[in-house]
Formats: C-alpha cells, structure tokens, sequence
C-alpha cells in the first residue's frame, strides 16, 4: 500500500462553488415500461463542502445511510478508471468520462450500457469520494445499472485503472433518496478515505411527469489496491 497524502488541487472540484452539484434533475423520457432513461442528470445548486476530515452523514428516510468507517491508505494519485466489475449484478463494463455542461449540470452517459466517472473528482481509490454514474433503463430495456439497488453489504466492486491497476471495494450500504432530499455532500465531497459511489435513478415512477421521484446510491469504500502486474 501507497501511504496518504492529501488529493491535489486539481482533484479539489468540489471547494469550487461553480461545481457544487446536487443530483435531483429529472431524466430524459424514453422506454422501459414506456418511461424515461433512468438517470438523473445533476443540478447546480449551493452547499458548504465539509472538512475532508469526516463530516456527519445525511440519512436517507427510508434506509437510514450511515458513513462507513475509514478504508486502508490509499495512495494520493491514480490513474484514471478504464472499466468496471460488479459481479454481484453480472456488471463488466468499459467506463466513460464526464464532466461538467456548460450551465454546470454534470454530464451523462450517452450510452446506456456505459456508465461514467466523473472525472471531476477523484479517481477511483483515491481519497475522496469517486463517482460513477449510469442509466437504469433505456428504449430497449434495462441498462448498466438497473440492478444497482439489488447490490447487498459485502458486495465486491473492482475498478480497473489506466495503468493496469486495479482497485477493490465492497458495498457498505445502498440508499434511495427522493431527487429534493439526495445529499449531495454525502455523495460528492470528501469524506478523508477512499469512498466510490454509484448512482443511478430510481424509486417510483410518476408516469404524468414521465421521471423517476428518485435516486438510488450504493456506497463502497476502498479494501485494496492490486499493483498492476500484480
């Protein structure tokens, strides 16, 4: 393992408040059960971003989250993400890059069986909290992550990095928020360990407004980092 350092200043997107972001957008409507592409496209909006040293988490009403305690060092800077395995949900992905629009909404994925890393952020293993997001549905049928709520405390994650890396989660924890009530801090601000969150649409389906009321989250933090070619 890699001691901790701080993450570098470009890394710090979030102590910007042009990039202060709050998943609560609606999706663009289109074609599971006759809906919409299940993926919030985050809103610009104003919160206090918290110490990088732990800040107290929101709770979700219905699962009642909870900050998982902190992970093994993580070294101070990786490679970008390239790929993604979720075993638990058959998930085996290539990963694309966003970032930010130019009316500061946070970009996503245009294919529905890729999800993103915001690259805003940090990378995958990185201390902080890294972002991934993606589609839950699409015209035919479900997409990347249209089993994410099903993920269980345990489940393994494995992010591949650029360099042949790879980094290692498990689920601590997975939350559905209503799109007014998703805690944006808890998601996308440093929490002083290596955090990685997945995020997706979700919850009941209003098929008068034609969006999904919510967000799902599954939160995982760092179990190791295997040295590429190791």
């Amino acid at each position: 393992m890699h001691s901790v350092a701080a993450p570098p200043v470009r890394r710090r997107w979030w102590a910007a408040a042009v990039v202060l972001l709050l998943i609560a957008a609606a999706c663009v409507t289109v074609g599971l059960r006759g809906h919409q592409t299940g993926l919030a496209a985050p809103i610009a909006s104003q919160f206090t971003p918290p110490s990088v040293a732990g800040s107290s988490p929101t709770t979700a009403a219905a699962t009642g989250v909870t900050v998982p305690a902190p992970s093994p060092a993580a070294p101070a800077v990786l490679a970008a993400p390239v790929s993604l395995r979720v075993p638990a949900i058959d998930v085996s992905v290539s990963l694309s890059k966003l970032g930010l629009n130019p009316d500061g909404t946070v970009q996503v994925p245009t294919d529905f069986q890729e999800p993103g890393w915001f690259r805003l952020g940090p990378s995958p293993g990185e201390v902080g909290s890294a972002v991934i997001l993606g589609h839950v549905d699409s015209y035919q049928g479900p997409a990347v992550f249209f089993r994410i709520g099903s993920l269980q405390a345990g489940d393994q994650v494995e992010v591949n990095l650029a360099d042949g890396a790879v980094a290692h989660f498990k689920v601590d924890t997975v939350a559905t928020y209503l799109k007014d009530q998703f805690p944006a801090e808890q998601v996308y601000a440093s929490k002083g360990f290596a955090a990685l969150q997945l995020v997706t649409c979700g919850g009941e389906f209003d098929y008068d407004t034609r969006h999904y009321l919510s967000n799902v989250v599954a939160y995982t933090r760092l179990v190791s980092i295997t040295p590429a070619g190791g």
